[in-house]
C-alpha cells in the first residue's frame, strides 16, 4: 500500500467514526475560544469547560476582562494549571486587543501569535475553528498518532504539522485535526494502547506497534 493509499484509508476510517466534529472547548465567539484554548495548555478540555463558565460569567470580552485584577483571574483559573502565567497572558492580551485591534480577535496568524500566551498551535485552533481558515493544529494526540501511523518522523510538532499538511488535502485540515484528536482519545491513547485492537494502528501502524501490545 502506498502512502497516499494509506492516507485515503485513514481519512475514510476517521470520517466513518467521526462524521461530526463539534469543537471540544465550549465558547460563543472568537474571544472566548481564544481564552479557552489558552487555558487548555497542559490541561484537559473537560477541566477547561468546567472553569470557563466561572470566568466568562465575570468577563467574556476584553473590556470586562481588564476590569478584573490578574490575581482575580488567577484564582478562577487555578484548576487549569499554570495559572500565574495564564492569568497574566489573559489580562495582557485583552489590553492589546482593545488597544490595537478595536477589541476584536485578529483573523491572521501574525497578529494572533504576537499576543501573550498565544503560540502557533493556539493561533491555528482559533484560525481554523473561529474563522474557518485551513490550519492543522498539532497537539500531543495528533503528534503521537502521526508517528504511530508512519505519517511523520515524530521529531517535533513543527515537522509533524508540515508532514500532515503535505499528505492531506487542505480542505480537510480543519475537520481532520479534530477527528484525529477524538480518535486518539477513544482508540489510540498514550498509555494502555493495544495496537491489534486499534482500527487504524492494526492496519497502518508502524511494524513495531503491530507486533507487540502497548507502545
Amino acid at each position: 500500500m502506498t502512502k497516499q493509499e494509506k492516507v485515503l484509508d485513514i481519512t475514510r476510517t476517521l470520517e466513518r467514526l467521526y462524521p461530526e466534529t463539534p469543537v471540544p472547548l465550549d465558547h460563543k465567539d472568537s474571544y472566548t475560544l481564544l481564552i479557552a484554548v489558552l487555558l487548555s495548555a497542559q490541561c484537559t478540555d473537560a477541566r477547561v469547560n468546567q472553569i470557563t463558565p466561572l470566568l466568562f460569567a465575570r468577563a467574556d470580552n476584553p473590556k470586562d476582562m481588564i476590569k478584573l485584577r490578574v490575581d482575580e483571574i488567577r484564582e478562577i483559573i487555578k484548576p487549569c494549571g499554570l495559572s500565574p502565567r495564564k492569568s497574566k497572558a489573559i489580562f495582557d492580551l485583552s489590553h492589546i486587543l482593545l488597544n490595537k485591534h478595536n477589541g476584536e480577535v485578529p483573523d491572521n496568524f501574525e497578529d494572533l501569535e504576537a499576543l501573550p500566551g498565544v503560540g502557533h498551535k493556539t493561533a491555528s485552533v482559533v484560525m481554523s475553528q473561529a474563522f474557518g481558515v485551513p490550519a492543522f493544529p498539532v497537539d500531543t494526540h495528533i503528534h503521537r498518532l502521526a508517528y504511530r501511523w508512519g505519517l511523520s518522523t515524530g521529531k517535533n510538532v513543527d515537522k509533524t504539522e508540515k508532514d500532515l499538511k503535505r499528505l492531506f488535502p487542505r480542505e480537510l485540515w480543519n475537520k481532520l485535526h479534530l477527528q484525529i484528536i477524538f480518535f486518539g482519545r477513544e482508540y489510540c491513547p498514550a498509555r494502555g494502547h493495544v495496537p491489534e485492537e486499534c482500527p487504524i494502528c492494526s492496519v497502518h501502524g508502524r511494524k513495531s506497534l503491530r507486533t507487540k501490545k502497548g507502545s
